[in-house]
């Protein structure tokens, strides 16, 4: 059982909902945002995802869009994104996922970065724009070292899709609660209790949603329906905040406290 199975495994004896948090690698550079997680897995998220600074982020907003420049304007990359986790894996509980466009992962080549994220002690990878239908180069490598590939599921997903999502992805799906970019958001979309009923019904994975949670009402409301609640843009406007603060990892650590109602 990988560490992402036993964590949601965990979630649910204990009937507690999951917090899935996400920064961009090299915000403000590589060795603060090893600390940033650090600080974000002691605050008790339960799973860190991880993304790779990509030059053309389509599906990011622009908060998570300025992340990425930034995170390259600091030199940010995918080695030096494995390196950075590798460093900080020993002191960290939670699950280490890894976000990245196909770009720098078929650049280094899909065979050489599974074995370094495993290496590394990555325990999934999420590839946004590497559709189901052509994932099989990228599953095969990563399920031969033993991690977990997840995939995106969103409101228009068809049901046969979805079971497909359900034979050929592990560890959690990841269900976008609108379509768009991400994005903090005041309310959350109408449709999520649908979305995730739609998904329970093709699989038996954990479902995580994100796209506009920002708010520890937030997460505990798609937690209603849902295993966790995914929060991105608005832990990343926290660092733009304060990237320049001595603080910042215990700025990161407070606000990822909230998100959990004060629980740790």
């Amino acid at each position: 059982m990988s560490r992402i199975a036993r964590t949601f495994d965990r979630l649910r004896q204990q009937g507690r909902p999951g917090l899935v948090t996400y920064t961009t690698a090299g915000d403000p550079d590589l060795a603060r945002s090893g600390e940033i997680l650090e600080a974000l897995d002691r605050a008790g998220a339960d799973v860190l995802e991880v993304g790779v600074p990509f030059s053309d982020p389509l599906a990011d907003g622009p908060v998570i869009q300025r992340a990425s420049e930034r995170g390259l304007a600091a030199g940010a990359t995918l080695d030096g994104v494995l390196e950075m986790v590798a460093q900080v894996r020993p002191g960290i509980r939670a699950p280490i996922v890894l976000f990245s466009y196909a770009n720098p992962l078929y650049r280094m080549g899909f065979g050489r970065f599974a074995t370094r994220a495993a290496a590394a002690g990555v325990d999934g990878v999420l590839a946004l724009d590497v559709p189901l239908e052509e994932s099989e180069d990228l599953r095969s490598c990563l399920r031969g070292v033993g991690l977990d590939m997840i995939f995106l599921l969103s409101p228009t997903t068809s049901p046969e899709r979805m079971r497909r999502v359900g034979e050929l992805g592990s560890g959690f799906v990841y269900a976008i609660s609108r379509l768009g970019v991400t994005g903090d958001r005041d309310a959350l979309a109408l449709g999520i209790p649908d979305l995730v009923r739609r998904i329970r019904e093709a699989t038996t994975m954990p479902v995580a949603v994100g796209f506009g949670v920002s708010t520890a009402a937030h997460v505990a409301e798609v937690c209603a329906w849902a295993d966790a609640a995914v929060v991105g843009s608005a832990i990343v406007k926290v660092i733009e905040q304060y990237g320049a603060s001595p603080d910042l990892a215990a700025r990161v650590e407070q606000y990822a406290r909230q998100l959990r109602g004060g629980s740790s």
